[in-house]
This record gives structure tokens, sequence and C-alpha cells, in this order.
């Protein structure tokens, strides 16, 4: 049976073409952002001047993003990065979602890192995130040094996976450039405020 797809509408087309041309590129200065994170603390961009920061797209209800919770794959990296000036950060643009709902999530997923609000969907549309998980990596000058998926495992089932970000994050910390600055992010749509 063939799957049939919705039309687009002036507006969906509008839309799209708005996400599109408010996305950042590999080597584009990072958006700046002040959100508030599970715990009620602001977390703005312009705190972790200096330093490497990952940004993680984030929501609860998408399997892919449990997946890479329940095989810890963001915990352990957050872990193995976070005393060489590392910073991770998730961000759920999630339509509805509140504080509350991500303080609810970080303790049922035991998510060591913050999850920040992003009530209005602002800050997904300004780097043009598509999906859960959607990964940037920003340099300690504030550019986007990577954007794009966590590996290049979208099903889970390879035994030769590639995580892009703990690539990109060693040559970075390595002093290199990074070799694969963008792929193709998988996993679910980013549900974005209207």
């Amino acid at each position: 049976m063939r799957k049939m797809i919705a039309p687009l509408t002036a507006f969906s087309v509008l839309a799209v073409a708005l996400i599109a041309s408010a996305s950042v590129k590999p080597g584009d200065e990072a958006p700046a952002f002040s959100l508030q994170d599970q715990n009620g603390k602001t977390a703005n961009l312009s705190d972790y001047k200096g330093k490497i920061v990952v940004l993680e797209w984030f929501n609860d209800g998408c399997p892919f993003v449990q997946r890479h919770y329940k095989a810890k794959t963001m915990n352990d990296m957050n872990d193995k990065y976070k005393d060489k000036d590392v910073v991770w950060l998730a961000i759920n643009s999630t339509a509805g979602k509140k504080p509350a709902d991500n303080k609810s999530a970080a303790e049922s997923m035991n998510v060591d890192h913050p999850i920040l609000a992003d009530t209005d969907s602002s800050v997904a549309k300004a780097y043009g995130a598509k999906s859960t998980p959607d990964m940037f990596v920003i340099d300690k000058d504030g550019k986007i040094a990577y954007e794009g998926a966590i590996d290049n495992d979208p099903d889970g089932t390879k035994a030769d996976k590639v995580n892009y970000v703990d690539k990109a994050l060693s040559e970075i910390l390595a002093g290199k450039s990074v070799s694969e600055p963008q792929t193709e992010s998988y996993g679910c749509h980013v549900h974005y405020q209207k």
C-alpha cells in the first residue's frame, strides 16, 4: 500500500523556507540564546564563552532520543568531555514543553546535564534544528564547528558505528579542523511552536 503524503500548503512552504533560511552552517556565528533549564536556572550561551558547547535537540517522547539515553550515549559523552572545557546542553523545542516537563524527563531518563526549555521554538528556528537529536558543536570562538547526527547509526544496529560528535570534539581539542563538519541528522521532527 502506498503511503499518502499531504500536499504542502502555502503556509507550510513558507514555514519550511523561513526555517531553512535561518539555519546555521559550520563556520557561522552561533546564535545567542537565554533559556531556562529544568531546575529554573537561566542559561545564556554567553555564559560559556571560551568553552566548547554541545547543543543536543531533545524530545523525551522521541524513540531515537529514548534509545540514546537508554544506551547512555549522551551522558557518556558528557562524562568524557566535561573536564575538558566542554559544556553539554540539551534543548527541548517541543511545542508545549515547559521546564517542569524537562525536570520530569531528566529524572525518568537519568539526564545528567541541563535541558533547556525553548518554549517558543525561537532557538530551534535560529539554528534550523530539524530533528531530535540534531547536534551542534560550537567551538571556543563561538562558531559552529559541527552540525548533524550524533552518529552514522540511525537504526542502532551498526557494529562499526562512528560517533560524529565524539570525533568532532576530539579533533577540536587536538587543535585540528573538524574533518566532517556537517552530516544529515536523523530522528523525530522538531515539533515547533506555531
